[in-house]
């Protein structure tokens, strides 16, 4: 691999292709040949490499986070993403034992935790709609970096409990077993595109109308519902994984009893 492999290349004013799309290209380029392994160019680095605006640069990075190549966080540089957050489908599952798991430093910023009232949460929950709730408010980061903007209310006849937990690097669902004795066994989930309002994508890292993911959690013990929970999570940062098998199959593959005599 030689000097030229890892450098820029100039860019074609003639093309039909945009500025921020052979930017993006070339970068993509430079990374594959192994360029950026310490650290990604700052803005003002690339307009000068590349002779653009910093209209261009920012459009061309925002390509690249939105590829999940690169993370752009709060008042930090922007820097390849060599790593990307997997969470499986259609089980009952920790955010934080899931980044534990995948040896990936968890931690939260803990922007509430107290006792609220909620109309629309108390009604998912089967609950009046001044029940008294117990909502915690978390702002979830993996190595350091934003990933999600997670807030969970609970009823709080059964919460009140975790009013005296440190969620700074714990888990909900470890602390109302331990402090509650209530333990979450099943629920549902609905996932879908979202855009941010501007507190969220601030929070997160994101750019302007940079879409994320939107997850809506209700949470059961047994058959009671105990946990709403609403979560933003960067897109670029997370997978949603499922594992699926052929039953049919496996049950045609399978030996056949022998009849008896």
């Amino acid at each position: 691999m030689t000097a030229a492999d890892l450098g820029p290349r100039p860019l074609d004013r003639h093309s039909p292709l945009p500025l921020w799309a052979q930017l993006r290209d070339d970068l993509r380029r430079r990374m594959e040949a192994g360029a950026f392994t310490e650290e990604f160019p700052a803005e003002h680095r690339l307009t000068g490499e590349y002779e653009v605006s910093r209209h261009t640069v920012r459009e061309a990075l925002r390509r690249l986070r939105a590829d999940g190549l690169v993370i752009a966080a709060r008042g930090r540089a922007s820097r390849l993403d060599i790593r990307r957050i997997q969470q499986p489908l259609g089980s009952l599952y920790s955010l934080f034992r899931e980044l534990e798991n995948q040896g990936v430093e968890q931690r939260s910023e803990v922007m509430r935790l107290e006792r609220t009232t909620d109309a629309t949460a108390a009604g998912h929950l089967g609950l009046v709609p001044d029940a008294p709730l117990i909502v915690l408010e978390r702002l979830r980061l993996a190595d350091g970096e934003p990933l999600a903007h997670d807030t969970a209310y609970l009823p709080a006849d059964i919460a009140e409990p975790l009013l005296d937990a440190d969620f700074r690097h714990t888990a909900l669902y470890e602390e109302l077993l331990q402090r509650c004795g209530v333990k979450v066994t099943g629920g549902r989930e609905r996932i879908h595109p979202f855009l941010p309002d501007i507190r969220q994508a601030w929070l997160l890292g994101l750019a302007d109308r940079e879409a994320a993911f939107s997850i809506e959690r209700l949470g059961r013990a047994g058959e009671r519902p105990v946990e709403w929970r609403e979560t933003v999570v960067r897109g670029d940062r997370f997978s949603f994984v499922a594992e699926w098998s052929d039953a049919s199959r496996a049950v045609e593959l399978a030996p056949r009893a022998s009849c008896p005599s």
